[in-house]
């Protein structure tokens, strides 16, 4: 394990930090950070304003763009840095965690580590964002390694590494959960012999309670207020889970018994203004819960599923969150379309099938801004658009990245990777490069 104290230097050799427009500062003085999974909040919302109505070309103009290796996660940003991680095998296999500058895209650090791939297919790069707390970097890879690093600096505060502090049951597509700070501990879904959640002491590493013996699946836990008690929800290999924050403690669970393997990926999702939360796969459906908002309790609204992952039924969702507001549900079915169902009993509206590539595994990911949805899809396009119970209504829709075969290697490729939102900017990679354009207002 080290710091690479000279990948800064050779940086500017290389052109990791090449300038597409002039390095002007950043225009939001108060601007929003994106520092984890799905948004400060973790919920998917872009909360900042002035941002612009729609696009003024079918390619999307860049502010700069770096040179990254490749990976799944999705790129976050805290302090004016942008945070990623990615994996090389020349001349030996490392997984690595790099930072940049937000309004340059120049290479500040990499920290990188020896990482061999064993028994996980989608070989190439890490799965989980890296989540940013009050000047710290997690960073979880694919075989379990966990880093809490110096978001300035890239320096190693703690470190978990698999056979060593903890044995990793390593799933099919690797470890992949975002770590969540939740006060003073680091909760992370991880599917050790310990226990299938561990919760640590966020800034020392010690171990604080462990819960659950489940397999682990890909689902990124959450932090949900009910009946006066903070609760982490996490969807394992087996079950729905709450657990109390602070003790690990099950306050309630549900089954989820998967038919041919476990492919639970994205993070559930909760509507604080109903009390439901809403999770779907790919393989086996959708279920809807109400929680009691007063006491610890849930019952099953519904749940569906089809007879196959072509004939589904309601939803079957791969890796994008699906959208829960009020009496509706907006996401992706299996085959990349995009539906909207009654959130009272999974019923569909409506379908729509110019979103996404209309292949297996088609996809996209949403993010609410004010009255409108910002969505990626795998082809590299951003879209502008709204959704009503009526239909979708697409605004406006250009190109940010190309696709690349290493998530994916059909046709030519995949963009599979969860954009950032911050400082009125939009930040994604694919497997060769790292990019940022200008989504403010006054940029055109």
């Amino acid at each position: 394990m080290r710091l690479c104290k000279f990948c800064v230097a050779a940086a500017a050799l290389i052109g990791l930090g090449q300038v597409v427009t002039p390095p002007t500062a950043l225009k939001n003085a108060h601007a929003d950070d994106w520092p984890q999974w799905r948004g400060p909040n973790r919920d998917g919302v872009w909360r900042e304003t002035g941002i612009i109505d729609r696009f003024d070309s079918p390619e999307i103009k860049l502010r700069w763009k770096a040179k990254i290796s490749g990976g799944y996660s999705g790129p976050t940003v805290a302090d004016g840095r942008v945070f990623v991680t990615d994996r090389v095998t020349d001349p030996e296999e490392q997984e690595r965690v790099l930072a940049f500058d937000a309004r340059t895209g120049a290479l500040l650090w990499v920290y990188s580590y020896p990482c061999s791939y064993k028994n996980v297919t989608y070989r190439t790069g890490p799965r989980a964002s890296v989540t940013i707390h009050e000047g710290l970097a997690y960073a979880l890879g694919t075989m379990g390694h966990l880093h809490c690093l110096e978001a300035a600096t890239g320096k190693v505060v703690w470190k978990k590494i698999p056979n060593v502090d903890w044995e990793v049951r390593v799933p099919t597509w690797g470890v992949a959960a975002a770590p969540l700070v939740v006060g003073d501990l680091l909760v992370v879904q991880i599917g050790a012999r310990q226990g299938c959640v561990v919760a640590m002491d966020r800034r020392t590493g010690e171990f604080r309670w462990s819960a659950l013996e489940d397999e682990a699946s890909y689902s990124a836990p959450i932090l949900i207020r009910q009946g006066q008690h903070d609760a982490v929800v996490v969807w394992t290999g087996q079950r729905l889970a709450g657990l109390e924050a602070s003790t690990g403690r099950v306050f309630w669970e549900v089954p989820f018994t998967h038919r041919r393997w476990i492919d639970a990926i994205i993070s559930p999702v909760f509507d604080p203004a109903t009390n439901r939360l809403f999770i779907s796969c790919f393989d086996d459906g959708s279920l809807m819960l109400q929680l009691d908002p007063e006491h610890l309790t849930v019952k099953n609204l519904w749940s569906r599923k089809g007879k196959n992952e072509i004939e589904t039924d309601a939803l079957h969702c791969l890796m994008s969150s699906p959208i829960l507001k009020l009496n509706w549900i907006y996401g992706v079915d299996s085959y990349g379309q995009f539906r909207c169902l009654d959130a009272n009993n999974g019923d569909r509206i409506w379908e729509n099938t110019t979103l996404t590539s209309q292949l297996r595994w088609g996809t996209l990911h949403m993010v609410q801004q004010a009255d409108r949805v910002w969505m990626f899809n795998d082809q590299g396009e951003l879209i502008i658009a709204r959704l009503s119970p009526r239909g979708v209504e697409v605004i406006s829709r250009a190109r940010l990245l190309r696709p690349t075969r290493g998530q994916l290697p059909r046709g030519e490729g995949v963009t599979w990777s969860h954009p950032a939102f911050a400082d009125r900017h939009v930040f994604n990679r694919n497997d060769e490069e790292l990019v940022c354009a200008d989504l403010s207002a006054d940029a055109q």
